[in-house]
């Protein structure tokens, strides 16, 4: 296949959370071997996306993440993490694409053309790939940090504004993981004085 052609998608997954990191994915499928099923991961069972993650791993011409932690999202605001975080799973693919797509109205400056697609993880196989990534790795990432620190439901919620997420954090304050620049974690560490010593 001529490296010319390469098409990577990328998408995110972590945007909205109160906690943990924004994580990004690019994929380069190969048409050779197409995999059925792809779609909008928040269209998909838990169960699917982690069947389609690992046949994504498998098949994929090529695949690489990027992130950006807490820390990086409350200097930079989460709009440029995200895209930092876009910006260094493409720079880890190997080979690198020719094009890439990006799901959503903004996308990073790459070395190669880019072009945002709104819609694009329902339209675009390659984004949807990406989504499904992002969304499986970040979701067993947040499923870890339960341990870590336990209490706040990460395993539960991921770190999404739920109702018992906000009722955790006001009973024990923000732990390193939450995203301080978010209202609701802001409120929180002002009226606890503090962030959780867990662990």
């Amino acid at each position: 296949m001529n490296p010319q052609g390469l098409l990577a998608g990328v998408d995110e997954a972590g945007r909205g959370p109160l906690a943990g990191p924004v994580i990004a994915a690019a994929v380069i499928l190969d048409p050779r071997r197409p995999i059925d099923g792809l779609q909008d991961s928040k269209q998909l069972s838990a169960a699917r996306r982690t069947a389609l993650a690992a046949r994504i791993r498998n098949e994929a011409l090529a695949w690489a993440l990027g992130r950006a932690e807490a820390a990086e999202i409350d200097r930079l605001n989460i709009l440029q993490a995200t895209l930092l975080a876009m910006q260094r799973a493409v720079a880890a693919l190997e080979p690198a694409p020719q094009r890439v797509q990006v799901d959503g109205n903004q996308a990073p400056r790459l070395a190669c053309p880019v072009e945002a697609v709104v819609k694009g993880d329902a339209r675009i196989p390659a984004i949807a790939a990406a989504s499904i990534l992002a969304k499986v790795v970040r979701d067993e990432e947040m499923e870890g940090l339960e341990a870590q620190y336990p209490g706040y439901g990460f395993a539960r919620h991921k770190g999404y504004p739920t109702r018992a997420h906000i009722e955790s954090l006001e009973r024990l304050g923000p732990c390193p993981q939450h995203r301080l620049s978010f209202a609701p974690v802001r409120d929180c560490l002002q009226g606890n004085g503090g962030l959780s010593q867990t662990p």
